[in-house]
């Protein structure tokens, strides 16, 4: 089960290794970097996550519309590869200290399933409460309980980082980083092929002719007939963002993280992984782009474009993180990220549930109706005041610093959440 533990209050909540042992002081630094990128990513996913009024919002702050990219559409596969980058590093500590393989087989799982049933649950909560049921016109709560049960969103953000976290953790447990990198680039191939020259069979022409159409490409065909219309993204219905098929590439995003993570652990100086970690992802995001050309961007299919040149932003931005911190050593600035980046699932799974309760349970009467109270509150403080975008935006970042008080006050207390 989660467990809530009191660590040592340092960045990596480790001893620090001696001078001249493998595992040298620089490790405590690089993870440090780690935890800033990591709450920075974090920090980025409640801003966008919850704008005061989604009528107006920033196009930085949106997803691309579909083929494409925005700022926005780098934080799930950034904290993907992160997922990765810690996976390696964990399981390289576990090895180290003599655990067995299938203990670590038993942690991965564990964890996994841990995060998939978190993510059933914020797909379930409170969709209860939601909207009308055609089928039953009078339904008791019970009703609706077993109703939403019944259609509940199977695939999600938590969930696609659980199966990904599996797939790649189990994968690389086995065999030489090289074999490794020909899966991977297996898997992004075979994909690329899935995609474009397999014939959709309910339209009877390859997928390439049908990419612009969300419900008719063939990962929306898949994750039809797999989980079945009820049980995927309710605003589509025959499609889903986080569907299975489009979850394998996802893996390709996890496996590069632990690449980077495997890098980053060499017992070599910093400015060469330094050098290594800017080359590669400079040449992902080349690769990325030239490959957006025959096989676009694009968040919601997850395409294998979109897997290198994301992959290629997170490199480079770790890496970034490292020279300002690792190298130069400005890290005042760093304490307001490494507090969000030590309790990411609190603050996904609290930010989550706050927000479902104060747009869908929480209601305000007002002179129109019941309102929510989250816009209850931007209507009364930030709309009367600022154009609408702005507005939308100074809502957005009162949540995210409301979230730093909350982490804040568990790190000062030394209280994180373990899966």
């Amino acid at each position: 089960m989660a467990t809530i533990s009191r660590p040592q209050l340092t960045p990596v909540r480790r001893r620090t290794p001696p001078q001249g042992s493998a595992a040298s002081s620089g490790a405590r630094e690089r993870l440090l970097s780690l935890d800033v990128f990591r709450g920075m990513t974090v920090a980025g996913m409640l801003l966008v996550n919850n704008q005061g009024d989604w009528g107006h919002i920033f196009e930085p702050l949106e997803h691309a519309k579909w083929n494409g990219w925005t700022p926005t559409d780098l934080i799930f596969p950034f904290f993907l590869f992160i997922v990765g980058v810690t996976s390696y590093l964990s399981s390289s500590q576990r090895r180290a200290r003599g655990d067995s393989e299938a203990a670590i087989v038993r942690q991965v799982l564990r964890r996994g399933a841990l995060i998939f049933l978190f993510g059933l649950f914020l797909a379930w909560f409170p969709g209860f409460m939601w909207g009308r049921i055609d089928t039953l016109p009078d339904p008791t709560f019970l009703d609706r309980v077993v109703y939403r049960i019944q259609h509940i969103r199977i695939m999600g953000v938590l969930q696609r980082i659980a199966v990904a976290y599996v797939i790649g953790a189990l994968i690389t447990l086995r065999g030489t980083w090289k074999q490794h990198v020909v899966v991977v680039v297996g898997i992004l191939l075979g994909y690329w092929a899935l995609m474009t020259l397999v014939t959709v069979p309910d339209r009877g022409v390859p997928g390439w002719q049908l990419f612009d159409q969300p419900d008719a490409v063939l990962s929306a065909w898949f994750d039809r007939q797999v989980l079945g219309t009820n049980h995927l993204w309710a605003s589509a219905k025959t499609w889903d963002p986080e569907g299975l098929l489009s979850t394998l590439p996802a893996v390709g995003t996890m496996m590069l993280g632990q690449f980077a993570g495997r890098w980053i652990g060499r017992p070599t100086p910093m400015s060469e992984r330094l050098n290594g970690m800017f080359g590669a992802g400079a040449l992902l995001l080349v690769v990325g782009l030239m490959w957006h050309w025959v096989f676009p961007i694009n968040k919601t299919l997850w395409t294998s474009s979109y897997v290198v040149f994301t992959g290629g932003m997170a490199l480079v931005t770790l890496a970034t993180c490292m020279w300002i911190i690792d190298v130069h050593g400005w890290k005042r600035w760093a304490t307001f990220f490494v507090i969000y980046g030590t309790n990411p699932m609190i603050a996904f799974l609290g930010s989550g549930l706050m927000a479902r309760i104060t747009v869908t349970l929480w209601k305000i009467p007002t002179a129109d109706g019941p309102e929510s109270a989250s816009w209850v509150f931007h209507q009364a403080t930030f709309a009367p005041i600022l154009e609408p975008r702005v507005a939308s935006l100074a809502y957005a970042v009162t949540f995210v610093l409301l979230w730093f008080v909350i982490l804040w006050a568990l790190w000062r207390k030394q209280i994180f959440l373990k899966v």
